[in-house]
């Protein structure tokens, strides 16, 4: 079998030539085969350069022929253009070509046509389809990796008929961004549409339905210099998350909804990303506290001897990433085996377990705020997986598959309420309903617990003063 591949523009006399041929030696000859690609003028320069930059050929115009010859264990042998395909076929089957020039151009002119008739088509076709579009920034952070397939699990996106996943790593290693599109487009997933990847930010953002940030250092935080290190890293989330929130601003839908993640500075990430984004609703920006809130479920679970998904409404104040508080007034627990029993439904205050409140003041804090540090330390990775579950909760309720009974704590943007400062993001208990948050109006507020939030509000605005004085101190 005589495999050839004829490639050219579809404005050109040469290739409408060639392909003249070629259709009449199929025709004729049993074992011949003819595959063709017929290329916009605008799309074949940089093809042409690409499949040559492949294969190893020298070739600069219009039309290229090849023989394939995988049957034999070859790639391709590059016969060149028009002239030398015409000699091949002389000698070998005897058979020449006599079009007119007048018909030549004639047939060039229709396979323009049908060729940007064909592109309309697909353009068409493409604008049907209307996919979600989510973005995650750091993509080469281990979260990342873990978050990918649980984004396509049941009940997430459940509305959305597909979805275009966008990675986002500035400065990073192509090649490795490369690596995560390919294992994500082996997953098969149905509702993917597809997958872009990013190392700059000249695109960021664009279209924006979902966007899940992750950075926490980027390369340059490990050079050194004469800079303080908390100024440092304060210095690069100001730049960096400015101009994010612009971008935010500018490109993503205006009904974006940003969780920002991380070990560090998510109150401060936030706060700026709201500064940047004016024309942005507010409540559509939220730093993401669930994974404390989860790490404190987990250990109150492991004092009482239940599972973690048996202890629920665990409050979480304050600076996320800092100065926070844990508030067990509302956690209930379930199936405890306690001297009271009932169904399946039946929970009782985890105050009322616990009666060791020297643990609670004292063990439980510190054994929360250490919490990945210590898985850290034993795996030698990130608590990536415990990060992935808390995006996870908070998309599941922005996507209204949730409870309104259900309590999380987020990082918002305060307006005042339960007298804390407003215009500072800070972590309080929220219930979603019908895709939107809001405030709990019910909790309870002491002079002892009102001490330790004005702590966080002070550190948060420390935060603030320093990122502002970084910014000066470089304008």
């Amino acid at each position: 079998m005589a495999k050839f591949v004829l490639a050219g523009k579809a404005n050109c006399p040469y290739f409408a030539k060639a392909e003249l041929l070629a259709d009449l030696l199929q025709r004729s000859l049993p074992k011949f085969s003819i595959h063709k690609i017929c290329m916009h003028p605008n799309e074949w320069q940089q093809w042409l350069e690409t499949t040559c930059k492949e294969n190893g050929w020298q070739h600069d115009h219009s039309p290229m022929i090849w023989r394939e010859l995988i049957d034999r264990g070859g790639k391709g042998m590059l016969l060149g253009a028009f002239s030398d395909f015409l000699e091949h076929v002389q000698a070998y089957y005897g058979i020449t070509s006599d079009m007119t020039t007048e018909l030549m151009m004639k047939i060039a002119t229709e396979n323009l046509q049908t060729r940007e008739l064909c592109m309309k088509e697909e353009v068409y076709h493409q604008s049907l389809i209307k996919p979600l579009h989510i973005w995650i920034s750091s993509a080469l952070n281990p979260t990342c990796y873990i978050l990918i397939p649980q984004l396509f699990a049941p009940g997430v996106f459940r509305d959305a008929p597909t979805i275009s996943l966008h990675l986002l790593d500035v400065g990073a290693i192509e090649e490795e961004l490369q690596g995560v599109r390919m294992e994500t487009e082996d997953l098969a997933l149905p509702q993917l549409h597809k997958v872009t990847i990013y190392t700059e930010l000249d695109q960021a953002f664009q279209q924006a339905h979902f966007i899940i940030l992750l950075d926490d250092s980027w390369p340059e935080d490990r050079e050194g210099g004469g800079e303080d290190e908390e100024e440092s890293k304060v210095r690069k989330v100001s730049e960096r998350y400015q101009q994010y929130g612009r971008l935010i601003d500018e490109r993503a839908h205006k009904n974006v909804a940003v969780i920002v993640a991380g070990n560090s500075l998510v109150n401060l990430k936030c706060s700026l990303l709201l500064e940047n984004a004016p024309s942005v609703d507010s409540g559509r920006f939220v730093g993401m506290a669930t994974q404390l809130e989860y790490e404190a479920r987990a250990h109150i679970a492991q004092k009482l001897s239940v599972k973690t998904a048996d202890v629920t409404d665990v409050i979480v104040w304050g600076n996320i990433s800092g100065s926070s508080h844990v508030d067990l007034q509302r956690a209930k627990v379930y199936r405890y085996e306690g001297a009271i029993w009932g169904p399946s439904d039946f929970s009782q205050p985890v105050l009322k377990m616990i009666y060791d409140r020297k643990w609670l003041q004292s063990d439980f804090l510190n054994l929360v705020s250490s919490q990945r540090a210590t898985v850290a330390s034993k795996s030698q990775r990130a608590t990536a997986i415990s990060a992935t579950n808390g995006i996870i909760a908070v998309l599941k309720a922005w996507n209204c598959n949730s409870s309104a009974e259900e309590v999380l704590s987020l990082g918002i943007l305060s307006t005042g309420q339960y007298n804390l400062p407003a215009g500072v993001v800070f972590s309080m208990p929220v219930s979603f309903q019908d895709g939107r948050w809001s405030v709990l109006s019910d909790v309870i507020i002491g002079d002892e617990k009102r001490a330790k939030l004005q702590i966080a509000a002070d550190q948060l605005r420390e935060e603030k003063d320093l990122a502002s004085r970084t910014r000066k101190d470089t304008a």
